[in-house]
């Protein structure tokens, strides 16, 4: 699979998911919410997994909201946070209650340690792909040839020390968080060892 293969929808919602991505994320977190839905995409194109583009693009851009300034909740944790945003987000783009709610729930998912793929193929997607691009869980499921076209794409640029940053703020605020439990278990020297940072 190459990249230009790659399922990626170009609704007027998911620009607008883009959009806002763009306008709140940092460079570096910005990438990794692209790269996010094109490991999700690619995973399920080589895998032949069904599943609802758009929604899994939107939930993809929206997923770490709740790490940023602007949307980091004081009382909820950041996963939670960025799916009320997601349920208002897709409220304002007229997306009915159903699928606000879906959005929302993919986003709180992308967080657990598994996702199981009859139950939730976006939120199986979305779990996987963040875990590759953050830790480099799962990162043979992507061809080597794949991945080093994405990220000359979407280069990380200095996501690892970011991302950890993010984390140890929601863990030190938060420690009843998956957020703190990810800490307390060793989150940062997993990150440091990340293959796609090699």
């Amino acid at each position: 699979m190459r990249f230009d293969e790659l399922v990626i929808p170009d609704s007027r919602i998911c620009r607008s998911a883009l959009e806002v991505a763009t306008a709140y994320c940092s460079p570096a977190l910005l990438n990794h919410s692209v790269r996010a839905y094109l490991w999700a995409a690619a995973y399920a194109g080589l895998n032949d997994l069904a599943f609802d583009a758009e929604l899994l693009y939107v939930s993809s851009m929206l997923h770490d909201l709740g790490l940023t300034d602007a949307f980091d909740n004081h009382g909820l944790p950041f996963e939670e946070a960025g799916g009320h945003v997601a349920w208002v987000f897709g409220a304002g783009a007229g997306w009915p209650v159903e699928r606000r709610e879906r959005a929302a729930e993919v986003i709180v998912k992308h967080m657990w340690d598994e996702v199981p793929l009859a139950e939730d193929s976006e939120g199986h997607l979305l779990e996987l792909s963040t875990g590759l691009d953050i830790s480099g869980r799962n990162i043979e499921a992507i061809p080597a040839e794949l991945r080093a076209e994405v990220l000359a794409r979407h280069p990380r640029g200095d996501l690892a020390a970011e991302f950890v940053a993010c984390f140890e703020s929601q863990a030190a605020r938060k420690p009843g968080s998956l957020a703190g439990d990810f800490v307390r278990t060793g989150f940062g020297a997993r990150v440091a060892a990340n293959p796609l940072d090699a």
